[in-house]
């Protein structure tokens, strides 16, 4: 009777964290205040995929959240008006125009770091990456929060741009492909490519194929959302990886991935694909332009009552399995 009692009040909060698939946090205040939504990565301990430019990509042994959609032009804009950051925000005025809700591109990885490290101070968390100044640099042994096995990101920070592996996996993975997991080729949740859109979220669609001198659409209206929830993780803006272009974060100023492809990206579907990879170069370089096709989106760590509420699920299966012996 007790297990019984026990299983009925677990699943009744359990059903009720599964139910919450979106985690929205709010920054700023005032008339710069807004909302970032998140999504939740389960299934840690998943197969990585076999892809052109890795072997085991998307294997992840955590749970972590990532952006719901990619950062916005707005969102940029407060966090500059707060924070005087001086992140500067590239005209679109060639591509459209500058609206608000499309996503923030044509910054480099540097600035991209710069806006996450504003996000974990302004609420009181450490920093995700060091800055010698304007110049990014590794974190070392001397630092609190240093880790060896990425001395790109500060172990102690909650905000975050997502790795090679946190990013494919939120784009293409799916526990329930063929039954026992796998990977999709596109973020949609599809082998085949995605009807090519200018705008809505309506599945297997993705904002690609568009004239170059045309906007991204909306962060919000960016085609359909892979198995967990994400937007836009195919088409609409490329997305700064926080990984080196390599796979071994070990220089600060080494290339960084860049994946998804863009709303420019021709109908061949080709630079949406899991299984290609592109590369741009970080921050400052003389004579090198910004491309304003890439953007970027934020990761983050869950809040550790959240994990408690996972580890009940745990319980509560395990209840059912003694139920069931």
């Amino acid at each position: 009777m007790r297990n019984t009692i026990c299983i009925i009040v677990a699943l009744a909060v359990f059903s009720t964290f599964c139910s919450a698939q979106t985690i929205t946090e709010t920054f700023g205040n005032g008339a710069n205040a807004f909302s970032m939504e998140f999504v939740r990565i389960g299934n840690p301990g998943n197969e990585g995929n076999n892809t052109n430019f890795y072997s085991d990509v998307g294997r992840v042994n955590y749970v972590y959240n990532i952006g719901k959609y990619e950062v916005s032009r707005e969102m940029l804009i407060k966090a500059n008006n707060l924070g005087g950051l001086g992140i500067p925000l590239v005209s679109m005025s060639g591509f459209g125009g500058n609206t608000p809700y499309i996503p923030a591109t044509g910054n480099y990885w540097t600035e991209a770091a710069k806006f996450v490290n504003w996000l974990n101070l302004s609420t009181g968390n450490s920093a995700a990456y060091k800055f010698s100044g304007s110049s990014f640099v590794l974190w070392n042994s001397g630092d609190s929060g240093y880790n060896i096995q990425n001395p790109y990101r500060n172990s102690q920070a909650k905000y975050f741009l997502p790795t090679l592996d946190e990013w494919y996996k939120g784009a293409y993975y799916d526990p329930t492909k063929s039954g026992s997991g796998g990977y999709w080729k596109y973020a949609t949740g599809s082998d085949l490519p995605p009807t090519a859109v200018s705008g809505g979220t309506a599945q297997d669609t993705a904002v690609y194929n568009q004239p170059y001198f045309s906007n991204p659409a909306d962060i919000t209206n960016a085609g359909g959302l892979s198995y967990y929830g994400t937007m836009a993780q195919s088409g609409n803006a490329w997305e700064w990886i926080e990984t080196a272009y390599d796979g071994v974060n070990d220089s600060a100023l080494e290339e960084k991935f860049r994946l998804g492809g863009s709303w420019g990206s021709d109908g061949t579907g080709s630079e949406l694909l899991s299984n290609e990879s592109y590369n741009y170069y970080p921050a400052e370089v003389p004579n090198e332009y910004r491309n304003v096709a890439i953007g970027f989106r934020v990761a983050s760590v869950p809040e550790p009552s959240s994990l408690s509420l996972l580890a009940l699920g745990g319980v509560v299966a395990a209840l059912g399995r003694r139920k069931r012996a």
